[in-house]
């Protein structure tokens, strides 16, 4: 019997999301829409800006596969996340509002330093534009990961972001590389179209022969295949992952089953906050599955998930939304 359902890596980050106009993005020299990697002192001046310009909107532990495993969790699976705090104010909230969501972490992850946080900077059309600060996390190594509970696990689920350095692409290589030794199914996000435009290569080494699940939106699909259509890009991904889902926003998904490519509508949504809709989706959609029903009726859940996540701030939804969504779909 597996212990966890879920196994995550990624960079422990705390986010902290503000409300921000097009013009301060402009002002601060921010790049809109993307996740760009800086350090400690740019950090503090943003925050330092936003401070007499807008205000704090929500604080939570986050980064990528943070946020899926919390969804996970909230939907009744079990989940453990492998990441690396310092023990700092930042890492004791880390930690806490991790345990508070059903997730179990690793004490051993604690380190001198300062815990990674990521500035999420939301405009009114609900584009989220994120500066992260890794901190510790660049110290991130393979001890970090628990092999006994990871072949305990039903999946493993990466985020891409962890390939933006050499040691960190290490780690998920061996991750990747462990559970399917260990009869672990394999699964990746591509993350984010700054991660596939730079970091293409790394990618494709962790996921080596081929990952039993990748996730991914229209515009990574497109780049990491370098393809010219969502067509050619399914096509393309089926050299990658014996499985995928491509999201598509508004419109829905596209998912491979490692048979039968469908289509799935999206759901009607009165967006606010693009922040952790990936994220959200994947959670759902490993939930799903894990809990043996078929990728179009999780892609489906998955979808009516996201939607539901972008009409808040933050990268959660309510106790009570989890659910809702579960009696919605009878799962």
């Amino acid at each position: 019997m597996k212990t966890y359902d879920v196994y995550g890596v990624g960079a422990a980050l705390v986010d902290i999301e503000y409300k921000v106009d097009e013009n301060f993005l402009q002002e601060n020299q921010v790049d809109k829409g993307l996740m760009t990697l800086v350090d400690e002192d740019r950090q503090y001046q943003l925050i330092d800006n936003l401070g007499s310009y807008s205000k704090l909107v929500k604080r939570s532990c986050g980064g990528s596969a943070c946020n899926t495993v919390v969804a996970i969790s909230g939907f009744g699976a079990t989940a453990f996340y492998a990441g690396k705090v310092a023990s700092d104010d930042a890492g004791a909230f880390f930690i806490k509002d991790l345990n508070a969501a059903g997730v179990d972490f690793r004490e051993a992850g604690h380190a001198s330093g300062t815990t990674g946080k990521c500035l999420v900077m939301i405009t009114e059309d609900a584009e989220r534009t994120m500066n992260t600060y890794l901190g510790v996390n660049v110290d991130l190594s393979s001890s970090d990961v628990d092999t006994q509970l990871l072949a305990n696990s039903k999946w493993l689920y990466i985020e891409g972001y962890l390939v933006t350095d050499s040691q960190r692409t290490k780690v998920a290589v061996e991750a990747m590389s462990f559970a399917k030794q260990h009869d672990v199914k394999t699964s990746l996000s591509l993350s984010d179209p700054f991660v596939v435009q730079i970091f293409s290569q790394q990618l494709k080494s962790v996921i080596g022969d081929t990952v039993d699940l990748l996730f991914c939106n229209e515009e990574e699909a497109i780049n990491f295949t370098d393809s010219s259509t969502i067509e050619q890009a399914a096509e393309a991904l089926k050299n990658y992952a014996k499985s995928f889902v491509i999201t598509r926003g508004a419109a829905g998904s596209m998912v491979y089953d490692g048979e039968h490519t469908t289509c799935t509508s999206g759901v009607k949504a009165k967006a606010i906050n693009t922040n952790g809709a990936g994220d959200m989706f994947a959670g759902a959609f490993l939930y799903a599955i894990s809990a043996g029903h078929d990728y179009v009726l999780a892609a489906q859940f998955a979808n009516a998930a996201a939607a539901l996540v972008v009409s808040h701030f933050g990268p959660r939804i309510e106790t009570s939304e989890y659910a809702k969504l579960k009696q919605q779909f009878s799962i």
